[in-house]
């Protein structure tokens, strides 16, 4: 569900600034698939020691362990490479794609819930969600309910969803909506963590996904800069 409606907006403004549909689809397989492998990879990274002691769950996507910002970076580097093949600017296809990525992870993050995963700290308030005892990390088995940090993450993406869409239709510049996506998510995926309770590695004091937000942030904020300091469209 996630990938279809990001699919389908991203088709929806490609048509609209691009508009070969035939190159899309070409597009849309190859970001799926780079997009698996980038998250894949990622999330062998952050769980080293497990994958290096269960090699054959290395490959098993269908048990979870998929990490987006992993994916992002994956595709990202697909879409460069599709960009310099077809000779169209890679900022103009990110441009387009990057409201249908907004939208698909306010939908993705859902599973984690179905799958009571990647919650937060433990909390007494009405909206906490109850995780099963077996769900519980072995420090929080005393604790019943907890952060809904998916549903913090999922609303958060739409609202920047509905950002990026407003951002296309007052014609900003592709630099613009670029970074206002990185810069979104980036501030979005870094306070988050700071109430997340899953063992990722850190460095410097600080999760390592919020340090690749970082990296997301400050590039976000180069690519404003230039763009608000660019005389032409693009």
């Amino acid at each position: 569900m996630a990938i279809i409606s990001a699919m389908a907006v991203s088709r929806y403004f490609w048509k609209k600034k691009i508009s070969n549909s035939a190159l899309f689809d070409d597009l849309s397989f190859w970001l799926i698939i780079s997009g698996l492998f980038g998250a894949r990879i990622y999330e062998w990274f952050l769980n080293f020691n497990y994958y290096f002691s269960n090699p054959g769950e290395l490959l098993k996507f269908w048990h979870g362990g998929l990490a987006i910002h992993g994916a992002i970076i994956g595709a990202l580097i697909a879409l460069i490479i599709f960009s310099k093949k077809h000779q169209i600017k890679a900022r103009e296809i990110i441009a387009v794609v990057v409201p249908g990525l907004a939208l698909g992870q306010a939908i993705g993050r859902w599973g984690n819930y179905f799958n009571q995963e990647l919650f937060g700290l433990p909390t007494n308030s009405s909206w906490g969600i109850f995780i099963s005892p077996e769900n519980r990390p072995l420090d929080y088995l005393q604790f019943s309910y907890f952060q809904p940090t998916f549903f913090y993450e999922s609303f958060s993406c739409l609202i920047l969803f509905i950002i990026l869409i407003i951002s296309h239709y007052k014609k900003a510049k592709n630099l613009t909506i670029i970074a206002i996506y990185f810069i979104g998510y980036g501030l979005i995926r870094f306070f988050l963590e700071f109430i997340k309770i899953d063992a990722v590695p850190e460095l410097f004091g600080f999760r390592w996904p919020q340090i690749i937000s970082l990296l997301f942030i400050t590039g976000g904020g180069i690519m404003l800069y230039k763009s608000l300091n660019q005389k032409s469209h693009d």
